[in-house]
């Protein structure tokens, strides 16, 4: 069998982030007095979104993927396609629309205060099941698909057009993976029942990938809230007992039909759970027949490896899906896949956008080899 294909779709944007003079700390109204004329650093100026961080990660990775984003036909969507080129990643399945603008942040951080993001959704919010191109989709082995928690369309109406969205691309063949994002709880996405909307799409996905506050927000907002107030205003991920706290929201899944389940538990790692051989042999794309026998009823909890400093968080939990899912369609075994999808978020905490750290897999392979040291269990 030739070399398998995938294709990446959902949210895209430009990040910019402006570059503030000097280390010192400051008060916020002392920086953003009105009338004020603040002297700046040059930009940073990058791409955002699952789009580009997973879709682009697997292509450094080596993969074979192709790209279903939507911009506009702005200046910001022009940067993007320009970005995109660079990786030799913008293809004909970007879609470019007349009628709206392309999504952005503005990312605000003064030193020693807490980082202020300006969010335009932009096309994002217009992105339907139409707009993916289903001849494409039935040509490849896998298809991922991005925060719909930030497109309007995708969400609204208890997710409606999410499960369509699922249910179409199901029916031409591949693997579906999904990605979630994080929502704030009293926006539209945040009063959506994703419970509900969980229960119906999960049978459609073959990989669920979602970040462990992602999920619990979405699946018991009770817990989530306990979660919260236990860590006091740090990093949740650090204050999370795994057997208490993450198997239970897994059960859950499994109960709603889940055949494979990655949980993004931060720093301390990654959660590793799936159905039963039978479950896993519909997995689409060809996919299935390879791993049901030796990635069926498995539980495992796969930390981080060692990194002497994180420079930024930025897009490492979707360079760690890109690697998952590129070591997926290698054929490498469920260890091997894990052990690179964590390896290569190492990598990523260690520059400061999503790709600079991204090297191919055999490369990836080879510093695992040499002996990197996982971090030690707390």
């Amino acid at each position: 069998m030739g070399r398998k294909k995938a294709i990446a779709a959902g949210h895209i944007c430009l990040d910019i982030t402006p570059a503030f003079l000097g280390k010192e700390e400051r008060e916020i109204q002392d920086i953003f007095v009105p009338g004020q004329l603040v002297a700046m650093e040059q930009a940073k100026v990058s791409l955002g979104g699952a789009v580009s961080n997973t879709g682009v990660g697997m292509k450094l990775l080596g993969a074979d993927v192709e790209l279903m984003g939507m911009t506009g036909a702005d200046a910001f969507g022009q940067i993007i396609r320009n970005e995109l080129e660079k990786y030799r990643a913008f293809g004909d399945s970007m879609i470019i629309r007349e009628d709206c603008g392309t999504s952005y942040s503005v990312i605000l951080a003064p030193p020693g205060i807490d980082r202020i993001v300006l969010h335009h959704t932009g096309a994002n919010d217009a992105f339907l099941p139409e707009d993916i191109d289903l001849e494409k989709v039935g040509k490849v082995n896998l298809f991922h698909f991005g925060y719909p928690p930030l497109m309007k369309k995708m969400y609204e109406d208890g997710g409606k057009e999410f499960i369509r969205l699922l249910k179409m691309v199901h029916e031409t063949g591949p693997a579906i993976s999904v990605d979630m994002a994080m929502f704030e709880e009293q926006t539209e996405a945040g009063k959506q029942d994703w419970n509900a909307i969980l229960k119906e799409a999960v049978p459609y996905m073959d990989f669920f990938v979602p970040s462990v506050e992602e999920l619990c927000l979405m699946l018991d907002r009770e817990r989530y809230h306990e979660w919260k107030k236990r860590a006091g205003g740090h990093d949740v991920t650090k204050f999370l007992d795994i057997e208490k706290d993450v198997k239970p929201l897994a059960d859950t899944l499994l109960s709603y039909g889940a055949k494979v389940i990655l949980i993004k538990c931060g720093a301390p790692g990654l959660y590793f759970r799936t159905g039963d051989r039978e479950r896993l042999l519909k997995i689409g794309g060809g996919i299935g027949e390879e791993i049901a026998d030796s990635w069926a009823d498995r539980e495992y909890f796969e930390r981080s490896y060692f990194v002497e400093k994180v420079v930024s968080g930025t897009g490492a939990g979707d360079t760690t899906i890109a690697a998952f899912l590129a070591a997926v369609l290698e054929g490498k075994s469920w260890q091997d896949t894990l052990h690179l999808a964590t390896a290569t978020g190492a990598l990523c905490v260690q520059t400061y956008d999503a790709l600079g750290g991204i090297l191919p897999l055999e490369e990836v392979q080879k510093l695992i080899d040499s002996g990197w040291e996982k971090q030690e269990e707390k």
